[in-house]
C-alpha cells in the first residue's frame, strides 16, 4: 500500500511538471482493495483493471520503474510507451491490462476465464470495476456469461462513492451492486474496503472458493476516492469538508493504527514508508533518464492483414 501511495503521489508531480501526457487517475484512498485481493493471487492468476489501474498493477507485481517509464512515454515502458497511464499491462505477472472503456475489463476477464476453463488450467481471474460501471450493459452480460458457464472469476467492485464527478447513489436504482450480483445467482459479499485486514480475509476465502471450482463470486468493497477523478480535479462537486472527513479513514492510516495496536514499532512504519518512496523516486529518475522510442516503432504492434483484395480498389468483386 505504501508503494502504491508513493507511486500515485510522484506520478501526480511528474504530470504537473510536464513529464506525463494525457491524464492521471489516482488510486489514493483505495489501496487496501487491490492489495488485499492481489495478496491472495498467484503469479499465474490474471487480473484486469480500468482507467484507475496503477494500484492493481503494482499489487499484482508489475515493476513500478517500467510503469513510470510507460507514463512518461519512454523506452522500457510496460506497453512499449504506447499505452500511457490508462493502458498498463504486464503479462509476465498476469496483469492483462487496464483500459479507459468502462466495463471492458469485465468482458475481457470473462474471456480469459473461459479460456482457463476450456484449457483445464488451475488459474483464476480477478476483475476490478468501479461502482459506476455497474450501471453499464457489459456488467450484466459479463456476470450472466460467467454464471452460465461457471467460470473461475472473482468480480471485485471498488465502490469509491463517485462515478467520475457524479455521486453514484444518485443515478443507481435498487439496492446496489451486491443485490445486482445476487440477481444472477452469484454469491456476493460486502466488506470495508479501507480495512486491508478485512479485505485480505474475505479475498482469501473467495479466491479459495473460485479456485476450488465453485464458480464466480462477487466482492463489494466500500471505499472512497479521496483524490479527484483525475489529478487536476478541483472536487467542486463535493460538499464542504467531505474529503477531509474521509482522509481520517484512509487505508494506510487505518492499517498503521492496526499494526501499532498489534505490536509494530513506529520506526518500522516510518521505514516502510521511506523504503517505498525511495523506490518510486528511483523509478521517476530512471524514467526521466530513459530515451523516447524511435518514431519507426509506431509502425510495430499494428494489426495488418496485408494489402486489400483487388476488388476493394477496383469495385469489381468478380
Amino acid at each position: 500500500m505504501c508503494l502504491i501511495r508513493a507511486f500515485e503521489e510522484r506520478a501526480e508531480i511528474a504530470f504537473d511538471d510536464g513529464f506525463v501526457n494525457g491524464s492521471i487517475h489516482q488510486y489514493i484512498g483505495q489501496e487496501a482493495v487491490g492489495t488485499g485481493v492481489c495478496s491472495n493471487l498467484r503469479r499465474s492468476d490474471y487480473i484486469l483493471s480500468n482507467h484507475r489501474g496503477h494500484g492493481h498493477s503494482i499489487a499484482k507485481g508489475a515493476d513500478p520503474k517500467a510503469m513510470m517509464k510507460e507514463l512518461m512515454g519512454r523506452v522500457g515502458g510496460t506497453s512499449g510507451a504506447k499505452g500511457g497511464s490508462m493502458h498498463i499491462a504486464d503479462f509476465s505477472v498476469g496483469m492483462l491490462g487496464a483500459n479507459g472503456v468502462l466495463a471492458d475489463g469485465l468482458t475481457m476477464g470473462v474471456g480469459a476465464a473461459q479460456a482457463i476453463s476450456l484449457k483445464g488450467e488451475d488459474s483464476i481471474v480477478a476483475v476490478f470495476v468501479g461502482d459506476g460501471t455497474t450501471n453499464r450493459g457489459p456488467f450484466y452480460e459479463a456476470l450472466n456469461w460467467a454464471m452460465v458457464y461457471e467460470l473461475p472469476i472473482l468480480f471485485v467492485c471498488e465502490n469509491n462513492t463517485y462515478a467520475s464527478s457524479t455521486l453514484t447513489s444518485s443515478v443507481t436504482a435498487g439496492d446496489g451492486p451486491v443485490a445486482r450480483a445476487k440477481a444472477f445467482g452469484m454469491p456476493a459479499f460486502d466488506v470495508d474496503g479501507n480495512d486491508v485486514v478485512a479485505v485480505d480475509a474475505l479475498a482469501a476465502d473467495l479466491v479459495g472458493r473460485v479456485r476450488g471450482g465453485e464458480g464466480p463470486h462477487f466482492l463489494h468493497a466500500r471505499t472512497y476516492r479521496v483524490k479527484g477523478h483525475i489529478s487536476r480535479d478541483k472536487l467542486l462537486y463535493r460538499r464542504d469538508g467531505e474529503t477531509e472527513e474521509n482522509w481520517q479513514n484512509e487505508p494506510l492510516g487505518h492499517c498503521a493504527a492496526w499494526l501499532a495496536e498489534n505490536g509494530m514499532d513506529e520506526s518500522e512504519l516510518r521505514a516502510a514508508h521511506a523504503d517505498a518512496y525511495a523506490k518510486i523516486d528511483a523509478a521517476v529518475a530512471a524514467a526521466k533518464d530513459a530515451p523516447f522510442p524511435d518514431a519507426a516503432l509506431a509502425y510495430e504492434d499494428v494489426q495488418d492483414f496485408g494489402p486489400p483484395e483487388p476488388w476493394v480498389t477496383t469495385g469489381d468483386p468478380s
